[in-house]
């Protein structure tokens, strides 16, 4: 029975929930009731300062608007916790809003089967840092690896967890690790992204038996995944805790960072940055740069740096703005 100041003279009721899953088309709510409604958009979402391909995520709380006939409208986003983006891969000056309201990221790389650049490791967790959001490195498909593989993901493992990130070495086929990960996971609204090609499908279905992920297999010939998820969705992995799927990314274009800002991304070479002679060093070719030092003593990683370097380069031309 619905309470009265919650009937419209249009006949509609007015309700909140949790955006589920995002079709592009259709987004999914579970609402406080617990039914499970599929709901449009009001379009005026798209003409506010929104520069957004999809102003609405997996993981915000909404007010919608149910008809009596039916039909559902998602008319306001509750205000968010946070979220992350990346740059939409057809309009540069538009972002993807890959999830919001979130406790961690968690990035699903592979050293091969495909290879997963540490240019993409870094300009996702960089991003991650931008919107204040705890990161992890997830290092799937052990199974498969050569001894030589092994050893560069054990390489990758430690250099990440010096750092500061989080990192687990997995299998999603044998489950070596899996329940480790899971435990960490736990009680905490998870994103979990990556490369097409990864595994991520098969590792939810891991951690969360009831979601029944398609999977797919990589391109041999390519040595590159193939998108086995179209949409965002939400699946449970727990009493309190959430894991989001997104469609698997093949690049990482950051958003909205100014040249001068990027270093703070970095967290070795923020940390390293404060001993610089000029408080504006762009760590680049000045006198006294404590990170160019330290790089040159190995104290900061070359692949870091070079990363550092790419997104630099990238807020110098305008390529994402």
């Amino acid at each position: 029975m619905w309470d009265d100041r919650n009937f419209l003279s249009e006949q509609k009721f007015i309700m909140q929930g949790l955006v589920v899953k995002n079709t592009g088309s259709w987004y999914t709510v579970r609402t406080d009731e617990g039914e499970i409604i599929d709901c449009k958009i009001k379009g005026n979402f798209r003409i506010k300062d929104i520069r957004s391909t999809n102003p609405i995520a997996v993981g915000d709380r909404v007010k919608l608007t149910l008809s009596t006939d039916g039909t559902a409208m998602i008319h306001e986003i509750c205000t968010r916790k946070n979220y992350i983006v990346r740059r939409s891969s057809n309009l540069s000056k538009y972002s993807q809003i890959l999830a919001a309201n979130l406790d961690l990221v968690a990035l699903v790389i592979t050293v091969n089967y495909p290879e997963t650049s540490t240019v993409f490791i870094d300009r996702f967790l960089a991003t991650a840092e931008a919107y204040q959001v705890p990161a992890c490195l997830v290092i799937n498909k052990t199974d498969r690896y050569s001894d030589d593989e092994s050893a560069f993901a054990a390489a990758l493992k430690n250099l990440y967890e010096t750092i500061g990130y989080p990192v687990f070495l997995v299998s999603a086929i044998t489950g070596d690790s899996v329940p480790e990960l899971k435990e960490y996971l736990s009680h905490k609204t998870t994103l979990l992204s990556g490369n097409s090609g990864v595994g991520k499908s098969t590792l939810i279905n891991m951690l969360a038996p009831n979601s029944d992920v398609r999977t797919n297999e990589i391109s041999e010939y390519h040595n590159k995944g193939m998108h086995t998820t179209t949409f965002s969705e939400m699946f449970l992995l727990d009493d309190e805790g959430f894991i989001i799927d997104t469609p698997g990314i093949k690049g990482f274009g950051t958003i909205d960072m100014q040249g001068n800002e990027v270093g703070h991304f970095f967290r070795e070479i923020f940390r390293i940055s404060k001993e610089c002679h000029f408080n504006n060093c762009t760590h680049t070719h000045e006198p006294g740069c404590a990170v160019l030092d330290a790089v040159e003593k190995h104290l900061i990683s070359q692949s870091r740096y070079q990363s550092y370097l790419s997104i630099m380069e990238d807020c110098k031309s305008g390529k994402y703005r």
